[in-house]
């Protein structure tokens, strides 16, 4: 008995090392089969998110008997390629597509100089009333675009711009209110000792902007850039009022006329529509990256 009493210290000490490569062992399993799972779900929420996508471009390679069989057929067989240039021939195209891309780029380029100003504002500058001016701003989100509809489109048609793109440009150079909040929370989370080195070396405000701030915030203003190109490519009811050529429609404008005179042609629709959302996809495929850093670093301070 003495001598178990003497070895059982020595034994609890020689097995402690197996019991904690044990433990270890085992949290790394679980840890792995954790892992594990939350990719495995992250996976099948991804295939369930992209299926309307992959049946928007099936459907347009499909012949118009295989459209509404059931089951639904999701690999057309044969490939049905003429979908395209057939449908696309029915409309200006390539002129649509110039409009939207006038609209767009011209809307984001306006966006971006005039949501920043106001946003440096906001958040660098100390003026009087400037608190009371950014809650002011922020309540004009809670107005619905329908309430302002009529009275902007009778300013526009004192102006003279009805029938032109103008009106869906220009109002974008007064900042968006949106937009304007996000860049001024990224533009509170940059330390405010670049600003002071900046002017002691002999720069303005407007060069603390451009030479300071801007450049570290490329992934708040991919974000605010991506936000304002998709609104503008699939903006329908600004065309919709304020265009009455046809030669000015845009292509979320001209997709409509070409349902309504054409006739709901499924395969020539499905082709026209992932025309109009594939350079979408792409161009958030491509920005990823900035657009995901851009919103998680977005709110830090307050």
């Amino acid at each position: 008995m003495e001598s178990m009493e003497r070895t059982s210290p020595a034994l609890k000490t020689a097995q402690q090392p197996r019991a904690d490569r044990l433990s270890r062992i085992s949290w790394s399993q679980s840890q792995a089969l954790g892992h594990a799972g939350s990719h495995i779900a992250l996976f099948s929420v991804g295939i369930l998110f992209f299926m309307p996508f992959f049946w928007l471009v099936s459907t347009s390679l499909k012949e118009l008997d295989q459209i509404f069989t059931l089951p639904p057929i999701w690999i057309p067989d044969p490939l049905r390629w003429q979908n395209y240039p057939e449908s696309l021939s029915y409309f200006p195209f390539l002129q649509q597509l110039r409009n939207t891309l006038v609209i767009a780029v011209s809307a984001v380029a306006l966006t971006l100089i005039s949501s920043a100003l106001v946003a440096y504002s906001f958040s660098r500058l100390r003026w009087h009333g400037r608190d009371i001016l950014f809650f002011a701003m922020l309540s004009t989100m809670m107005l619905p675009y329908q309430v302002t509809m009529v009275p902007l489109f009778i300013i526009f048609r004192q102006l003279g711009w009805i029938n032109t793109l103008l009106p869906l440009i220009v109002p974008h150079a007064f900042g968006v209110p949106f937009f304007i909040f996000l860049l001024r929370q990224f533009f509170l989370s940059l330390p405010r000792d670049l600003d002071d080195a900046a002017i002691i070396d002999g720069c303005s405000e407007l060069g603390v902007l451009w030479r300071v701030i801007l450049p570290l915030s490329k992934p708040a203003l991919a974000t605010v850039a991506l936000f304002q190109f998709l609104g503008s490519w699939n903006d329908f009811i600004g065309p919709l009022i304020y265009l009455n050529d046809p030669s000015k429609y845009t292509l979320s404008l001209g997709i409509q006329v070409f349902v309504s005179t054409v006739g709901v042609q499924w395969g020539w629709m499905m082709a026209v529509t992932t025309v109009l959302t594939v350079p979408v996809v792409a161009l958030f495929f491509f920005t990823q990256r900035t657009f995901i850093q851009g919103i998680a670093l977005t709110g830090i301070k307050g």
